[in-house]
C-alpha cells in the first residue's frame, strides 16, 4: 500500500514512518505543486492521502487541502492538524475529508483510522461531527446576516472563495482581474468581520446551506 504524504515536518514525519505497517511505503512531497504531480500523473498508485497542517500557514493548508479535494474528488485524504479547529474541522469535513488525526497518533490506532477509511467511513468520531453540523446550521441566519451588504460581486466571490478556488481562478471565472478580486476580497473582510479565507469560505458555506 502506497500513501501519499504531504509533509514539511521532519519529526512528525519520522514519526509516521515509525507507525505505519511493514508493507506501507510513503512517498514524502513538501509542496502543493509536486501533491498535484503526483496525483495527476499516478493518483491510482495512493490509497490514501496524509496532510500535516501546521501552526504557520494553518487557514492557507487547510483552503489548500480543499482545493485538492476538488480537484482529486476520488482521492481518500487525512489530516494531521497541529492544532485544534471546530471550525476548521468543520471546513475540512464538508469538502469530503476522509478523517482528521493527531500528528503523533499511535501504530494501533493510525491502522484503526485506516480500517475505518478504507471501507468508506469517516474518521473523526460520529458525534463530534453531527455536533460540528448542529452548530453550522444554529449559527446559518446569523452568517446569512453578516453576508446582506455584500454587492452581487462579493457574493460571487465569497461563494468561490468557499469552493476553494484561488484568486487567479476566481478572475477567470469571472473575467475580471486578479487585483480586482483583492479588492473584493478587501472589501469583503471589512463587510464581514472576517480575517481570512477560511472564515470566510465557512460563511458563504453556511449561507449556501440555507438557500
Amino acid at each position: 500500500m502506497k500513501i501519499l504524504c504531504w509533509n514539511t515536518d521532519e519529526a512528525v514525519w519520522k514519526h509516521w514512518c515509525q507507525v505505519v505497517t511493514a508493507d506501507t511505503q510513503l512517498v514524502r512531497v513538501e509542496n502543493r505543486t509536486e501533491v498535484y504531480d503526483l496525483l495527476t500523473q499516478a493518483s491510482s498508485d495512493f490509497r490514501y492521502c496524509f496532510v500535516y497542517l501546521e501552526d504557520q500557514t494553518f487557514s492557507q493548508q487547510v483552503e489548500d487541502v480543499v482545493a485538492l479535494r476538488s480537484a482529486f474528488p476520488k482521492q481518500k485524504v487525512i489530516v494531521f492538524p497541529n492544532q485544534a479547529s471546530q471550525s476548521a474541522a468543520l471546513r475540512l469535513f464538508s469538502v469530503g475529508v476522509s478523517g482528521q488525526c493527531a500528528p503523533y497518533i499511535g501504530k494501533e490506532q493510525l491502522s484503526l483510522v485506516l480500517s475505518v477509511v478504507g471501507s468508506g467511513e469517516i474518521w473523526g468520531g460520529k458525534a463530534f461531527i453531527q455536533q460540528l453540523i448542529m452548530q453550522s446550521a444554529a449559527t446559518a441566519t446569523s452568517y446569512d446576516r453578516e453576508l446582506e451588504d455584500l454587492s452581487e460581486r462579493e457574493l460571487d466571490v465569497a461563494q468561490f472563495i468557499a469552493k476553494g478556488l484561488s484568486n487567479k481562478q476566481i478572475a477567470l471565472e469571472m473575467n475580471i482581474t486578479e487585483r480586482t478580486v483583492k479588492a473584493h476580497l478587501t472589501s469583503i473582510f471589512k463587510k464581514t468581520n472576517t480575517k481570512d479565507r477560511l472564515a470566510l469560505a465557512l460563511l458563504a458555506q453556511a449561507r449556501h446551506s440555507v438557500l
